[in-house]
């Protein structure tokens, strides 16, 4: 008998569902909520509503384009945290519902543990234990997995999380959210090394990047006084300079993990494991210390469902299933 899970996503702001048959991905759909640019940040109250909307069209999308019917299904999945409570109650109750009407199990799933899991979706697949730089707007956590549902954080940031960070330098520099990309695309044509920033210095594995934040924004204020328009004709150096600077940071911690745990198996993921100058800087890294190297694809870094479908595989084979009362966790641990 198939063992088919459809998987739904919603803790933030893309509404996303998939359909796992036998471990293989059938469908990913995600539907991106455009109307969070305007406010420069995700509005929690719009998130959920846009959910409600998204969520019933997108399911039946991905049961369409995984040629299942709905009754087909043998258990159904969710995100149970982290991210935000109102999105993550919206996917939630679908799913609960859909699973109480079809009599069949629920699944409750970490989100940040699915963005490790994503690189199973795929070949090529690390082999155990690995590494996994996970790094997002909410979270940067350095995990080491030595099975699919056998994970330790290592190391993680005690304030702003490494996205963060990049969407409040493009803030600062007047670039509309969601700012990590666009400064992205703007460091490839800047000199990394034209400036520097301050940055906090934390203990064993762990990170900081309110200190490098606030550098940034104290430096392009004192040189905006000078020059009322230093940003805009400095803004692809300025992008260089902090990217350059944030990438550093996380790959000094990252190869003091590997050394640490003496492993040459490394991934990296989560949305900003889509940036460019990361994705080549862990590159460089490999052929450095000898590291193999696994990079997931742009349509499995951000939120989606695939990689929650993927990590409610594993925990059906297991038998790790959520009962009907079980409640999203906004603040859900690793």
């Amino acid at each position: 008998m198939e063992n088919v899970i459809l998987a739904i996503e919603s803790s933030c702001d893309e509404t996303s569902a998939a359909v796992c048959i036998d471990g293989l991905i059938k469908s990913n759909v995600i539907a991106t909520q455009a109307i969070h640019s305007k406010y420069g940040g995700v509005v929690p109250e719009l998130a959920s509503r846009a959910h409600q909307q998204a969520i019933a069209p997108v399911v039946m999308e991905a049961l369409e384009r995984a040629g299942v019917n709905k009754t087909d299904l043998t258990a159904v999945a969710f995100t149970q945290g982290p991210g935000l409570l109102g999105a993550l109650l919206v996917g939630a109750s679908f799913a609960k519902s859909l699973a109480l009407g079809l009599n069949i199990p629920l699944l409750g799933v970490n989100h940040m543990k699915a963005h490790v899991l994503a690189h199973f979706i795929e070949h090529p697949r690390p082999k155990f234990p690995f590494l996994c730089l996970t790094v997002s707007g909410g979270h940067t956590q350095i995990v080491r997995v030595d099975d699919y549902l056998d994970m330790t954080v290592l190391g993680q940031t005690k304030d702003d999380a490494v996205g963060e960070a990049f969407d409040k330098c493009a803030k600062i520099m007047g670039i509309a959210y969601p700012g990590g990309p666009i400064i992205d695309r703007l460091a490839k044509e800047g000199n990394p090394d034209r400036f520097e920033f301050s940055k906090t210095d934390m203990p064993d594995l762990d990170y900081s990047f309110s200190g490098i934040k606030t550098s940034f924004l104290y430096f392009t204020q004192n040189q905006s006084q000078k020059d009322s328009n230093f940003v805009e004709n400095n803004k692809h150096d300025l992008a260089a300079s902090i990217q350059k600077h944030l990438i550093a940071m996380l790959m000094d911690k990252l190869t003091k993990a590997a050394k640490q745990e003496g492993i040459n198996q490394i991934a990296i993921a989560g949305g900003v494991s889509a940036n460019s100058g990361l994705r080549q800087t862990l590159i460089e890294a490999g052929e450095t210390h000898g590291w193999e190297v696994f990079i997931p694809k742009f349509e499995y870094c951000t939120d989606n469902a695939a990689m929650i479908a993927m990590t409610a595989y594993y925990q059906a084979a297991n038998m790790v299933f959520a009962s009907l009362d079980s409640s999203p966790m906004p603040r859900m641990k690793f």
